[in-house]
């Protein structure tokens, strides 16, 4: 099972191989300040336009490491301000 949960974008990390000149991984910031990336779960399109550094993300993930960062972080969408 896997829970899901919201950060913030803070920077771009470039791909490498398949994904040169595409991102390759996200740098996400949670409430309590942890940082840590995201480089799954992304379409080519996703990986062309990636979403806004400072922008909300929905990503899901296993669990929290003893290090309080998310296991298995895997992209899910852009917050939809209402």
């Amino acid at each position: 099972s896997f829970y899901d949960r919201e950060c913030k974008v803070t920077r771009y990390i470039k791909g490498n191989g398949k994904f040169r000149d595409m991102l390759g991984s996200l740098e996400c910031k949670l409430e309590n300040g942890t940082l840590f990336k995201i480089g799954s779960g992304f379409t080519n399109q996703e990986r062309k336009n990636p979403p806004p550094i400072g922008s909300i993300i929905t990503f899901k993930y296993k669990e929290f490491t003893k290090y309080g960062k998310p296991r298995f972080p895997v992209f899910l969408r852009i917050r939809e301000i209402r």
